[in-house]
């Protein structure tokens, strides 16, 4: 029955920007269920900022088609999540709103981009959110907060009503505290839109299933390398040992472009960045110029006074990248790479069905603590290889070290989106059990 779900949050870890105190639901496979929705997502009457104050007022007059399939399923949206700015971070420090606090422990991060969403499914303000993953913005604050967090395979949700910052890289995805929860907040947001020419029409009409016997479960030994800490990888391949338990096989595999994964990701993502932000200028988004500067005078200021720091200098570095004379010496072989690594990942799909390993190097780390953008950079070492092959992965809770969460992460072929639920699943009901 349709209704209205009144919501009003004890929201003390800054997870939302804006909240929905009165949100209309109806009927369908989601009704009255409360849904947050990362702040980069088009929602009709409700603000929309990409935690920017360029985009500050900005109220949508369209719903992304996500949020379309979810009112149709009778969800209420409840409000929008706080995140890094235009999702260019690891921690969700970048908004313009101010940091999001970690549930488990608010002196740390909730990891980013989509901190906002993991925080309020974490902290229990909403069952069920929508993130956005460019190099891992939905996985990487899934493995902080201790929750599910699922990146589909790249053409499988539709972008329409999507800010990306980075096209080619980003993909809308559920978060939940179950993988029964993602899987079915996903068989309501991947249905097919001719609005989104990435898009394949693949509807996920799927039930996890706990039988992952004989599954053949790659473990590449560069995810357990330089940088990760001991123990994280301690718990992960007890977690792996589960899946062995429950009748799958490991093996060893090798992805050896992952060294220059990071570098690739980097240069494709700020690329497009320099592109797509170009839009922010005073006169079709943000406020308005100052008309009595020159045009060029009026933008830079704009953009200098409202766009954050970190946003500024990816757009610079993707600006540099694409200019001439340094486009062949930086964007071309970023591409290049990037076709590496995905053979890399074909060639080791060719033997096994799941690739398993740490979601990210470390715990989730104190807020302030990262303060230079390499050290930042480099958190984005274990997710960002699944956005260049444009592969489905998860994050799944695997454990804790000093009382914080550590992530699985589990990776498989393009569109076998379901099998990499259904061996999260098997291994979330058997350490419930």
């Amino acid at each position: 029955m349709a209704g209205t779900l009144n919501f009003s949050p004890d929201d003390r870890y800054n997870a939302f920007i804006t909240t929905c105190r009165e949100a209309p639901f109806g009927d369908g496979a989601l009704a009255g269920v409360a849904i947050a929705v990362k702040d980069n997502i088009s929602t009709a009457g409700i603000r929309t900022t990409c935690a920017s104050r360029i985009l500050e007022g900005y109220v949508p007059p369209y719903d992304a088609h996500v949020v379309e399939l979810l009112r149709r399923e009778g969800a209420a949206i409840v409000g929008k999540t706080n995140m890094d700015e235009f999702g260019m971070g690891s921690t969700t420090e970048t908004s313009a709103f101010g940091p999001t606090q970690n549930p488990v422990d608010p002196s740390r991060v909730p990891g980013g981009s989509s901190g906002g969403s993991a925080a309020a499914v974490a902290a229990g303000l909403v069952p069920m959110a929508l993130g956005t993953d460019t190099g891992g913005s939905i996985r990487c604050p899934a493995a902080f907060c201790g929750i599910v967090g699922f990146k589909p395979t790249y053409g499988r949700v539709s972008r329409y009503g999507l800010i990306a910052y980075a096209n080619s890289l980003e993909q809308i995805g559920p978060m939940a505290r179950t993988v029964e929860d993602v899987s079915r907040l996903m068989s309501v947001i991947a249905r097919y839109d001719p609005r989104d020419s990435t898009m394949l029409d693949r509807p996920y009409d799927h039930q996890p299933s706990a039988n992952i016997s004989g599954l053949q479960v790659g473990v590449p030994e560069e995810y357990f390398g330089e940088g990760v800490d001991e123990r994280v990888a301690e718990n992960v391949r007890d977690a792996i040992g589960i899946l062995e338990d429950l009748g799958a096989t490991t093996v060893p595999v090798s992805i050896p472009g992952m060294r220059y994964a990071l570098a690739a990701y980097y240069v494709i993502c700020t690329s497009e960045a320099s592109s797509n932000l170009a839009r922010f200028d005073g006169v079709r988004y943000g406020p308005a110029v100052d008309t009595r500067k020159t045009w060029h005078e009026a933008y830079q200021d704009l953009r200098q006074a409202n766009f954050g720091a970190e946003v500024r200098r990816r757009i610079m570095l993707g600006t540099f990248t694409l200019s001439a004379g340094y486009t062949g010496r930086y964007y071309a072989k970023a591409q290049v790479a990037r076709r590496n690594i995905a053979r890399d990942f074909e060639r080791a799909f060719c033997d096994v069905d799941i690739i398993a390993g740490p979601t990210m190097p470390t715990v989730a780390f104190r807020l302030g603590e990262k303060n230079d953008p390499l050290s930042l950079y480099l958190a984005d070492i274990l997710t960002a290889p699944a956005n260049l092959a444009g592969i489905p992965a998860i994050s799944v809770p695997c454990g804790r070290v000093d009382g914080l969460p550590v992530g699985l992460q589990l990776m498989g072929r393009q569109f076998e989106d379901e099998r990499v639920i259904d061996t999260a699943f098997a291994y979330e009901q058997e350490v419930r059990a």
